[in-house]
């Protein structure tokens, strides 16, 4: 049995360097493409004099630009609308209506899909941010007869204007506070690798589940204390996922500043659980006690442990969705070459994510129940410190997703921040502050992503690269075809073979043949 053990560390061991291996294998095979394409655009620009050619030789400017407008909207519409019709089929499959699911009325009905509307409204954001960038980059080439960083910063902040396309202030909001994140960790990590700047603790293995574990604290406090400082879908999420009921965070928000507890509301949520003859109510009490937060259970440990089972139950089928249409819907070949891998990629992904969110309810409500065991007073900093130990279940995913994690909760805690100080007077409130943040941003964005792409988040760059469907990740004019060129092409014909006896390889050390081992 020892030598069993070691010899599956050993190959537990040997599949981490391997894909260690292969996810460094693909950065430098990406750093080497863009050093190339670097090149083929400085031979082209001093082929050409002092006229900047546009990267499109075979297509007109405008032609290319609507072109890249219609394919990013109906990549992100197809995003969209594969994520609810999904979203949908799980539904039916929950209420055990299987023959539904081949019904395709009951599927892609508007009564029962209501997402043509935002789907369309997100694909005008794509779209029209990717078509008048491309246009906007031709004619600034045009009119200022050079190519500089200061084309695409102008480029991407006026087709910013694109964030209009969505009617709703507060995801135009999150939205720009999304992006200032990004362009920070951009600016940032520009300024570290030149040895201009960088955080004390930057080199800290767990950084980044410190600032998700910060980042969290915040939204869990204005959850429970100022819920109106948070998005009203966000607000809906959080209390689907959570065990606690309105009513309650409603009480606890009250008894903590001081002011006189609903027992109304509270009788009536009582009752419906048939629990009111066993809760003593006051209109002042010291603290809402755990009878109140969980009647169904009196043991805390066992209600803790049916939250977070509820929540993975309920969370799943979101985190598979979010996994799995994305990848089909921009890597349609690669899904076609291996579905069977492509399905249990994303199953696994969303098993991993769903771990993590439940793990977070769980601690969530333990940390509240174990304060009401040994206080008698409650306070409103409670839920700020149970968020933030909360978030420590981030741990559970991967390594590069937490860093995307923290900054995708970020601007969600800076949205409540924001918003809180606007409500104090401590900021003005700038109608359409968000549109010129927005604006801003993709500036700064843009910039980095042609002039410094390293700086940028491998997820975010991929990303982005593959909306704006873009000649400037691959660039190239078919009449004139060099060195570089036909290395790009050789580069990318070897691929598949590589990953093919890549497969071979770390498939072999896994076959066992257990009879041979003394013992068993």
């Amino acid at each position: 049995m020892p030598t069993l053990s070691k010899n599956s560390n050993s190959s537990a061991r040997l599949f981490a360097d391997s894909e260690e291996a292969e996810r460094r294998l693909r950065e430098a095979e990406e750093r080497l493409r863009e050093a190339i394409e670097e090149l083929q655009r400085r031979q082209r620009t001093v082929a050409s004099g002092d006229y900047p050619p546009c990267d499109h030789a075979d297509d007109s400017c405008i032609a290319n630009a609507i072109g890249n407008l219609c394919q990013s909207f109906l990549l992100s519409y197809g995003v969209r609308v594969g994520i609810g019709i999904l979203l949908r089929a799980f539904k039916l499959a929950r209420r055990h209506s299987y023959s539904s699911l081949l019904d395709l009325k009951q599927i892609v009905s508007d009564k029962d899909l209501i997402v043509r509307e935002e789907a369309c409204r997100i694909g005008l954001l794509f779209g029209g941010f990717t078509g008048s960038y491309h246009a906007l980059r031709c004619l600034l080439r045009k009119l200022r007869k050079k190519e500089t960083p200061l084309n695409a910063i102008l480029a991407g902040s006026i087709a910013g204007l694109s964030i209009l396309a969505l009617d709703d202030s507060n995801r135009r909001r999150t939205l720009a506070l999304y992006l200032l994140a990004r362009v920070g960790q951009c600016a940032y990590n520009s300024a570290k690798s030149k040895n201009k700047f960088h955080f004390w603790g930057s080199h800290w293995r767990h950084g980044d589940s410190l600032l998700f574990s910060l980042a969290c604290a915040q939204v869990m406090y204005a959850f429970v204390m100022r819920p109106e400082s948070l998005p009203k879908s966000y607000q809906d999420f959080i209390q689907k996922t959570g065990p606690v009921a309105a009513p309650v965070y409603k009480a606890v928000r009250e008894n903590c500043r001081g002011g006189p507890v609903n027992v109304a509301s509270i009788s009536a949520y009582l009752y419906s659980r048939a629990k009111s003859n066993n809760v003593k109510l006051e209109e002042f009490p010291s603290i809402i006690p755990c009878s109140v937060i969980h009647p169904d259970t009196d043991s805390c440990l066992s209600h803790n442990a049916k939250a977070a089972s509820a929540t993975f139950r309920k969370t799943f089928p979101l985190y598979f969705s979010l996994t799995f249409v994305p990848f089909v819907v921009l890597h349609l070949q690669k899904f076609m070459d291996t579905p069977a891998r492509t399905c249990w990629l994303a199953v696994k992904g969303a098993v991993r994510s769903t771990s993590f969110l439940s793990a977070f309810v769980g601690i969530f409500q333990a940390v509240i129940c174990m304060h009401r065991k040994i206080a008698s007073k409650d306070h409103k900093l409670v839920y700020w410190v149970a968020g933030a130990l909360s978030a420590l279940s981030v741990l559970l995913e991967k390594k590069a997703r937490r860093r995307e994690l923290a900054l995708y909760v970020l601007p969600r805690a800076g949205e409540s921040f924001w918003y809180i100080l606007v409500n104090r007077r401590l900021l003005p409130d700038v109608k359409n502050a968000e549109v010129a943040l927005f604006c801003a941003c993709m500036g700064g964005i843009m910039y980095y992503l042609e002039y410094e792409p390293d700086t940028m988040a491998p997820f975010l760059r991929g990303l982005i690269r593959r909306f704006l469907a873009s000649r400037i990740s691959n660039p190239g004019l078919s009449s004139n075809r060099t060195a570089s060129y036909t290395y790009l092409q050789t580069l990318d014909a070897m691929k598949p073979k590589l990953q093919e006896n890549q497969e071979v390889e770390t498939s072999t050390p896994k076959q066992y043949n257990l009879k041979s081992i003394p013992g068993l």
